[in-house]
């Protein structure tokens, strides 16, 4: 990767950590959960609010790093207003980004801003900081659909 997109991935990084997009906890919601990476101690909760199938927010509250918090501000800005299997694809492509060690030639047009953390992914100490609202998203998106099956 060039140091020019280096650079570019940093900074959109360090936007998303300082204006942190949809934190703060809202209602309503169908699942709520709470995340701990205990290698670092980043901590997330994470509010889920479907219609349908259809995403309709994603609220959270974080203290970690600013991996941790532009991760989670990415992902719910992306993540909104999609449907459910519309965000499947999406997570699925972040995982295999951050878990590629690297290796992964990520696919912008799914991961949008998400692909900034291209570069974490080399840092092995990075990746469950950047994976620890992805993992709750998907926690509660399995909550939310266990409860409204019942």
């Amino acid at each position: 990767m060039s140091t020019e997109l280096d650079s570019l991935y940093q900074d959109i990084i360090l936007d998303h950590a300082k204006r942190r997009l949809n934190a703060g906890l809202r209602e309503p919601f169908e699942a709520e959960v709470h995340h701990v990476n205990p290698t670092c101690g980043d901590e997330v909760t994470l509010r889920l609010h479907l219609e349908g199938d259809v995403v309709r927010d994603i609220s959270y509250d974080n203290q970690g790093c600013s991996i941790s918090s532009a991760s989670a501000s990415v992902m719910s800005d992306l993540l909104i207003g999609k449907t459910v299997a519309e965000t499947e694809p999406i997570h699925a492509a972040f995982l295999e980004m951050m878990r590629g060690k690297g290796q992964v030639e990520p696919d912008e047009d799914v991961l949008e801003d998400a692909i900034a953390f291209a570069g974490a992914a080399k840092l092995t100490a990075r990746i469950k900081c950047a994976l620890l609202s992805w993992m709750a998203f998907q926690d509660a998106l399995v909550r939310a659909q266990e409860d409204s099956d019942v």
